[in-house]
């Protein structure tokens, strides 16, 4: 049998996880093409490469002095947490991620978390060495501190410590860069730290199932680790979440092969294998021995924090962009998202055609949002809400960890504001011309406060929050209360109509763009709601003055994306989603009915 080695790689958002998995691959010695070029290939995902984010765990294998390293990339954003969580399962060591700048951030005390929690052999990699106010030594130092804090084992402690730029594809075991020729010696650290999987091959088949694939041709395939046992194709107990027992055939099992898999006639303990066969099989199953079924433990993931509700579009302009329009088509789609997405809920709302959807966060909602347009969905989405918990008699409220870095001159403004939104600062540091501030905010703080504070700091400012705890709830948070421009009548808005309206607060459309009764076209510069004629034409006649309208120009409008308008919403708003637009609109169009709706209040 092959020696095997299984690592995970785990890091806060942006500090090189996929980039130095590129350089894995890139520098093994199982790569035999090497004309895979081009940076983040595992990050295989059209949004990913966008957003520049991973979103999906991805796996591959490479091949170092006949050791096989099964190499798994996990998502550094905590709202993908479910991804993180299932990954623990099929490895054996992790290698962190840290800036050798920035140091450990709050998604590295997530992740990390759940390493610890796992008990495993953990290597740290101080990575972007490479840059010119890079401090290695106070990184190494917060990182020992992190899991001190996190309750890691004395042996977990005892980390080794890899310094690495995988931008340039090197690494060493000290810090000095121009000592640095390839990235032999991570392989060598991993060899050596990460312990082989101590698995029974003799013993009785158990296979977790930690996620789920398509294939074109296979159809659905699960991804697991073989605990004990030889996996082969052919008859297997299939023993479900609740602990049911069924009988099922695996048609086809395969072996992970650089980036992509090899068909194999069996596959021994420990190795990480994907199969086909078993059309509704789901994450968190086992598959087992015929005759003396074992279930493994069911993953257990932590529960979403916030919700929103998913209807069909009901705007003047719907089925228009879109080719998925119906309740069925979304229900459908959200069933799909469910079998691959744990860390996802999905319910039946009171409203007809609505579905309230549930998350780990803002993002992680706003990505399966996104992918759904880019699929040809149309559908509207309500404001972003928190999840509250009834315990012994308590409501409580998720609460999460924040770190904010700003320049100096703004820090007074931040900290204003995060006053207003409950948000207790923990610590604070200034360090060359930039304020550092660590502070616990209720989530519901954080709603419709990120977008905020990019305008608030000019676009220099940096916000990054994890899930802490559910404590219990605060009173009410008292965020400035928006007002906004709401369009009179349908038509085309004109340069004449939207002149007046860029008086009274600033505009989110363009002339010639087409609006209806009831829809959102900018913000009112107070905080109440207003109506805006912005298809109203200017009356001709037949006189004209010289330079007559030359000097009436527009402001640019605020053009928002699909995170940014699911943060403006208002409670009484609704965000129109289509393949080609984003519409802000409220949920009731008719003026009447809204002022009927306020009276009622």
């Amino acid at each position: 049998m092959t020696s095997i080695r299984n690592i995970a790689l785990i890091a806060h958002v942006d500090h090189g996880k996929t980039t130095l998995a590129d350089a894995l691959i890139k520098q093994s010695d199982s790569i035999t093409s090497r004309a895979m070029e081009g940076t983040t290939i595992l990050d295989s995902n059209e949004l990913e490469r966008e957003r520049g984010i991973t979103i999906l765990s991805k796996n591959c294998a490479v091949i170092y002095n006949d050791v096989k390293i099964n190499i798994v990339d996990t998502p550094g954003h905590a709202d993908f947490g479910g991804e993180v969580e299932r990954v623990m399962n099929l490895v054996d060591g992790a290698l962190l991620l840290v800036d050798a700048k920035e140091g450990p951030m709050p998604q590295t005390q997530f992740v990390l978390k759940k390493a610890i929690q796992a008990g495993h052999r953990i290597i740290v990699v101080i990575n972007k060495i490479d840059k010119p106010d890079a401090r290695p030594d106070w990184v190494l130092n917060q990182t020992f501190d992190l899991f001190v804090t996190l309750g890691a084992s004395d042996a977990q402690a005892d980390f080794p410590v890899v310094y690495a730029s995988a931008k340039q594809g090197v690494a060493g075991l000290d810090e000095d860069l121009s000592k640095m020729k390839d990235i032999k010696p991570l392989f060598e650290t991993v060899v050596k730290e990460i312990p082989e999987p101590k698995n029974d091959v003799n013993g009785t088949l158990q296979v977790s199932v930690a996620n789920i694939s398509y294939d074109n041709y296979r159809g659905k395939m699960g991804i697991g680790r073989v605990i004990r046992g030889v996996f082969k194709p052919g008859n297997v107990a299939w023993i479900n979440r609740d602990g049911k027992i069924a009988n099922a055939k695996v048609s086809a099992v395969y072996s992970f092969k650089d980036l992509g898999k090899v068909e194999v006639t069996e596959a021994e303990a420990g190795d990480i294998v994907t199969f086909a066969g078993i059309p509704d099989i789901q994450i968190g199953e086992t598959l087992a021995d015929l005759n003396n079924p074992e279930a493994l433990p069911v993953i257990s993931i932590e529960q979403p924090t916030v919700k929103m509700r998913f209807g069909v579009n009901t705007s003047p302009f719907s089925g228009n962009e879109g080719k998925y329009t119906t309740s069925r088509n979304i229900k459908e789609r959200l069933d799909r998202e469910l079998q691959n997405d744990v860390a996802l809920r999905v319910e039946d709302s009171t409203e007809q055609g609505e579905f309230v959807v549930s998350g780990r966060g803002e993002l992680h909602l706003a990505i399966l949002v996104e992918k759904m347009r880019r699929e040809g969905f149309e559908l509207q989405v309500s404001r972003p809400q928190v999840i509250f918990i009834e315990k012994d008699g308590v409501v409580t409220e998720p609460f999460e960890s924040v770190s904010i870095e700003c320049p100096e001159e703004m820090g007074g403004s931040v900290i204003e504001e995060a006053g207003k939104r409950r948000g207790e600062i923990i610590d604070m540091r200034m360090e060359n011309g930039s304020t550092f501030i660590d502070a616990i905010f209720p989530t519901r703080g954080l709603i419709g406060y990120r977008s905020q504070f990019v305008r608030a700091t000019k676009g220099r400012g940096i916000i990054n929050s994890v899930f802490l705890e559910y404590r219990p709830k605060l009173g009410n948070i008292e965020t400035a209360p928006h007002g906004s421009l709401v369009a009179f009548e349908p038509g085309t808005a004109v340069s004449y109509g939207l002149l007046n309206a860029e008086e009274r607060g600033q505009l989110f459309i363009t002339p010639g763009t087409k609006v209806y009764e009831g829809m959102v076209v900018g913000q009112n510069a107070k905080p109440e709601d207003m109506e805006v004629n912005v298809c109203k034409e200017k009356r001709l006649t037949n006189m004209r003055s010289k330079g007559d309208g030359v000097s009436e120009v527009l402001d640019a409008p605020r053009i928002m994306t699909l995170e940014e308008g699911m943060e403006y919403l208002g409670d009484d708003e609704l965000l129109e989603v289509t393949p080609i637009s984003l519409r802000i609109r409220k949920k009731l169009l008719k003026m009447h009915e809204r002022r009927r709706a306020q009276g009622a209040k």
